[in-house]
């Protein structure tokens, strides 16, 4: 228990940074939602251009954050060391990527679609090659166990993000239509979804300035040898990687290029399918939260007799807080759907779709462990590879038919097929007893609420919708309180149930 209490600790720590920063995030939603209409596609271009950037980050990364805790916990391996290797590997490609791109802009940006805008591509390429440096001094952070450093820089990118976007996006198009003579030095409202792009490369550089102490005060070593089996272990992590976020982003990649219809018809669809998304984006938040803490755990803990049982407590305490995530996220749509314009909430049915694939790609996440602490990554990117497979045909074959329904349904399908592959086969070569019986209790628990909560009439009265699902919610807390977490293990406020 004392091992759960510091997991649970760091994911409070990193779940705090996290939720605040999607919750203060989310405000550029209504933003940009509001200031780009559905019709126009302004919305879809940031979601069809963000989707690209994930990729390319998974890409200019290549397993080495997942390297990096891998070797920095080898015994008779100096952390300092391995940290620099990796440093200098992942600053070179980042630097070569980005050169690559600049180099053949207009091809790139013309294949993209973005003929017409080459700088988004250019822009976005810049971001991209300096969030995947940022990404090791940030590992670094999480092994030190310095979340709170951690923390504050996350959250100083999205407040600065925040009020560079209210500041281009609502303040100055205001004063350029009473004060253009002034204001069009520093404000041109052609620009339009650029200024998005652009703020995004002022944040990001701004972070990478505040990395200064991790980049210094030890000396540079680029070790060959080393870096090679961290690349031996790495390589298939980059397969896996990137299946994984082919599986969460190559939607938003390929609509444009299957929707049956014009550009400008696929751009608006894919701008209400990215929107709706948003709101079920809660998950992504506890499962990042989860894994920034639980990845350096399972490696420090890794040689404990009693491992396997403390990540088989992991996973049921997970699944519980996430269909908790998930019923709350259903159980208050009727609030957590002003979130964006009314434009857009057609795409609103997507939400519990998107969400069920998110809590099926956490439980993969959890699964996953077995094979990277057994060396055997290569099954991960066979998972994973078949997880995207999936995607992409089911994208290809149905979209022209349902649309980004087909999409939604197609994340189900893929996370489905790498969760079952990862525990059949994880039973196998890493035997987990996980606590199936209390998790199927908890999943059947929050089915039947939430059927439940859809036969409410939408005529009734908004409170009093709002009070009974308030009712079903509560049913689900109480349930988890009173079988499997007592208020006294609860981390700080647990000192007072106990004294009670």
């Amino acid at each position: 228990m004392a091992n759960l209490k510091s997991l649970a600790k760091e994911t409070a720590i990193y779940g705090l940074s996290s939720i605040i920063g999607r919750f203060l995030n989310y405000l550029l939603v209504p933003l940009y939602t509001a200031k780009l209409s559905a019709a126009s596609g302004g919305y879809g271009v940031i979601t069809n251009v963000y989707a690209l950037t994930a990729f390319m980050l998974v890409l200019l990364t290549y397993g080495m954050e997942t390297g990096f805790f891998r070797f920095a916990n080898k015994p008779g391996l100096n952390p300092t060391r391995v940290y620099s290797t990796i440093l200098i590997s992942v600053f070179t490609t980042s630097l070569l990527f980005f050169l690559l791109i600049f180099g053949n802009l207009n091809s790139v940006a013309g294949f993209l679609g973005y003929a017409d805008h080459p700088e988004y591509i250019g822009i976005m390429a810049a971001v991209v090659a300096l969030d995947a440096f940022q990404s090791i001094p940030f590992a670094w952070l999480r092994y030190k166990k310095k979340a709170i450093k951690f923390a504050s820089l996350k959250l100083l990118f999205i407040i600065m993000s925040i009020g560079l976007n209210l500041l281009y996006f609502a303040l100055l198009p205001s004063l350029y239509e009473t004060h253009p003579e002034w204001v069009s030095s520093f404000y041109n409202p052609n620009v339009g979804v650029g200024y998005a792009f652009g703020i995004n490369l002022v944040c990001t550089a701004s972070i990478t300035l505040l990395f200064w102490p991790e980049l210094t005060g030890f000396r540079y070593v680029f070790d060959y040898r080393l870096w090679r089996q961290i690349l031996s272990y790495s390589l298939p992590i980059l397969i896996l990687g990137l299946a994984g976020i082919l599986n969460q982003t190559v939607d938003k990649i390929i609509f444009p290029f299957v929707y049956d219809g014009t550009e400008q018809a696929a751009r608006a669809q894919l701008g209400i399918y990215g929107a709706a998304s948003k709101i079920a984006m809660i998950m992504a938040m506890l499962i990042q939260a989860f894994r920034y803490a639980y990845e350096p755990f399972v490696f420090g803990k890794s040689a404990e007799k009693d491992n396997r049982e403390t990540y088989a407590q992991a996973m049921k305490y997970f699944i519980i807080f996430s269909l908790m995530a998930f019923l709350a996220v259903m159980c208050y749509m009727d609030l957590l759907r002003y979130i964006i314009a009314p434009s857009y909430w057609d795409g609103l049915r997507v939400v519990p779709i998107v969400m069920l694939a998110e809590i099926f790609m956490g439980i993969y996440f959890n699964l996953s462990f077995w094979y990277k602490l057994t060396d055997k990554t290569y099954y991960g990117a066979w998972f994973s590879l078949a997880g995207c497979i999936v995607i992409v045909l089911m994208n290809i074959l149905l979209v022209p038919i349902y649309g980004y329904m087909a999409c939604a349904w197609a994340g189900v399908a893929g996370y489905g097929v790498c969760m079952l592959l990862s525990y059949f086969i994880g039973q196998r070569e890493y035997p987990i007893h996980y606590d199936l019986h209390c998790i199927g209790r908890y999943t059947a628990l929050v089915i039947i609420l939430y059927s439940i909560s859809t036969l409410i009439p939408t005529e009734w009265n908004l409170w009093l919708r709002l009070g009974i699902n308030t009712v079903l919610m509560s049913i689900f807390v109480a349930y988890t309180v009173k079988h499997d977490f007592p208020l006294h293990q609860l981390p700080v406020i647990g000192k007072w149930f106990k004294k009670k």
